[in-house]
């Protein structure tokens, strides 16, 4: 089998996980599921290194002087007020070309998803204020994107879209929207090295999946456990690793 043969074996598995991935969490809920309940303010810890950082609400309430119900409506004041900066920046980002990919071709999809609990659906909103504390930027595709810092044009380093068809966040719709979960895809080759894009992408993950209580799952659906975030390391170590080694070259007949 040629190189060339598996490199589109590869993409068409890589295509097949997602569509399993769009049909699994795109099944209907039994009624009664999706119900949010509202969650107190907490530690949020961040990139999953021991590094407590407090929220937006402790935050305030410790300004306040530790007046819990000022400091809720405070909190709850400033969400909106994010959201609705987040959402005017929006409104034309949907049919731009922030976060475009610099070329069609790529080699490898490396994918992660962050899923509602049981019972539970990530809410629109929810997701535009955490994509907006996480670093994200809405742009191209109606999706999210992470881009390189001072450099829009090389393109998203990874970006993050609804697992529902078609993928895209309604902006228009976006206070009504629901969703079981959301993909965070890293595409390949990517503006920035394939290790240093997978540690941009992972704590992103894991930030959001704080702000939403919700789950980071790898690519097969499963809770993303350390031995998988090891091996997605070395495959992307040993993928940097063969795009800098020099092409090969036939021998000189002499």
């Amino acid at each position: 089998m040629s190189d060339v043969t598996m490199l589109r074996a590869a993409i068409l598995v890589a295509g097949l996980i997602l569509i399993g991935a769009i049909v699994f969490f795109g099944r209907p809920r039994k009624p009664g599921q999706g119900k949010r309940v509202a969650r107190e303010a907490g530690f949020a810890r961040a990139g999953g290194e021991g590094r407590v950082e407090p929220t937006l609400g402790e935050q305030l309430e410790g300004e306040l002087g530790g007046n819990a119900h000022i400091a809720s409506e405070a909190t709850t004041q400033a969400e909106l007020d994010l959201f609705e900066r987040t959402l005017e920046g929006n409104a034309a980002a949907a049919n731009s070309e922030l976060g475009r990919r610099v070329g069609d071709e790529f080699d490898k999809i490396v994918t992660l998803y962050l899923a509602a609990r049981a019972g539970e659906k990530l809410q629109g909103a929810d997701i535009v204020v955490a994509a907006e504390k996480a670093g994200l930027v809405y742009g191209h595709m109606g999706v999210f994107h992470r881009l390189v810092e001072g450099h829009p044009e090389r393109g998203p380093v990874f970006s993050v879209a609804n697992i529902m068809k078609p993928g895209s966040f309604d902006m228009t719709q976006i206070q009504t929207l629901e969703t079981p979960a959301i993909a965070f895809f890293l595409t390949l080759p990517a503006p920035i090295a394939a290790l240093d894009a997978w540690e941009t992408m992972l704590p992103t993950a894991q930030r959001m999946a704080e702000l939403l209580d919700g789950v980071v799952l790898d690519e097969q659906r499963n809770a993303l456990a350390r031995p998988r975030i090891g091996q997605v390391r070395d495959e992307l170590r040993l993928y940097d690793r063969q795009r800098e080694a020099p092409p090969l070259t036939k021998p000189t007949r002499w």
